[in-house]
């Protein structure tokens, strides 16, 4: 195995809805900036792979309302490394197109595929746990996802169980779990055979593109190329159209760092805190009788803030929100009303 059969896919498509109202249509949470490092989520994301595989062997999948965003923050990338999807379908149509366009370029590539919003604090660790899973698809076709040991019982990732067959270190899968209530996430969490599902996928391009062919016809042998191909595909991620149903997936077992930047829950989880647990992003605050809260301010402003506990305060320009942080739900919720009742000026 050569680096150069190495590629990766980012995927940075998503509107990320339950960062609202930071994360807009218009530029969503990949785009943004939440740590204060002067770089994107994106931007840390593939600095992170192109430590991994060249730079020419990174790929970017995002929607085609994005291409401008992408080239903005990406100019080392080439333009015929952006594939744009003209329309939303979910992440099995977004790999199979990405899987047969990196196909095109090596027959024999070996590829990540990597949401742009995840938080890695252990990098050193997680390049080798990557350079591991790569030559393990390499030479064994097999369908990789790494799993992230827990050290909580966090309701808000999928879970998935190892079985006791083994190939030197990667353990065959038993069953993933979707997002459980707490009580099963502890039972999870004590019985050591769960791990979280980090969204990170290790495969060979002809591995996945007949998991493709096999589980879901109706995509793997289309042609997608334009968006009448994109919106006749089901809207199903890649983990309920193949890798629940293959046979041929195994999990790595990893411990760098790992956090799935999904909500404004886990953003405070992996965010530096003041001694009451509250995290401040951009802006100045002053906090009386406040614990627990996340607070994100464009930069300039002042927050007083008086005996709140695991709030969200969330301003921008032209939306303020005020609500608890854990109920990613309810934001959701919100999103909705209030682009059914004042359009999408404010979304």
């Amino acid at each position: 195995m050569t680096k150069n059969n190495n590629y990766c896919v980012i995927m940075a498509g998503g509107i990320g809805s339950r960062f609202w109202p930071y994360s807009r249509k218009n530029k969503p949470k990949q785009f943004l900036d939440f740590f204060g490092t002067g770089h994107t989520l994106l931007q840390l994301t593939f600095n992170r792979y192109s430590k991994i595989v060249p730079q020419e062997n990174i790929f970017v999948i995002t929607n085609a309302q994005y291409e401008e965003l992408v080239k903005e923050q990406l100019p080392e990338l080439h333009e015929d490394r952006i594939l744009l999807e003209p329309t939303r379908r979910n992440t099995a149509p977004c790999i199979a197109w990405a899987s047969g366009k990196v196909k095109e370029v090596n027959p024999e590539a070996n590829v990540i595929v990597a949401p742009a919003d995840h938080l890695i604090l252990k990098e050193g660790e997680f390049i080798e746990a990557i350079q591991k899973g790569l030559e393990f698809v390499a030479q064994s076709p097999q369908l990789l996802t790494l799993g992230i040991k827990p050290n909580r019982p966090e309701t808000g990732y999928g879970y998935i169980q190892i079985a006791d067959e083994k190939q030197g270190d990667f353990y065959k899968v038993k069953t993933f779990v979707e997002k459980p209530q707490l009580e099963f996430a502890q039972v999870f969490v004590e019985s050591h055979e769960f791990y979280w599902n980090s969204g990170i996928f290790l495969w060979n391009v002809n591995t996945i593109l007949e998991a493709f062919n096999r589980y879901m016809p109706e995509i793997g042998t289309k042609e997608l190329t334009n968006e009448e191909d994109f919106a006749s595909c089901p809207n199903i991620s890649i983990d309920y159209g193949i890798m629940e149903k293959a046979e041929n997936v195994y999990v790595q077992l990893c411990d760098f760092g790992w956090a799935d930047l999904g909500t404004w829950g886990s953003l405070h989880d992996a965010s530096p805190k003041d001694k009451n647990q509250n995290v401040i992003i951009n802006g100045h605050t002053l906090l009386y009788d406040c614990e627990n809260n996340i607070v994100a301010l464009p930069k300039g402003k002042l927050a007083v803030l008086q005996g709140l506990e695991d709030y969200l305060v969330a301003d921008t320009e032209n939306v303020l929100l005020v609500c608890k942080k854990d109920d990613e739900s309810t934001i959701r919720r919100y999103v909705n009303d209030v682009q059914v009742k004042l359009g999408d000026e404010f979304v």
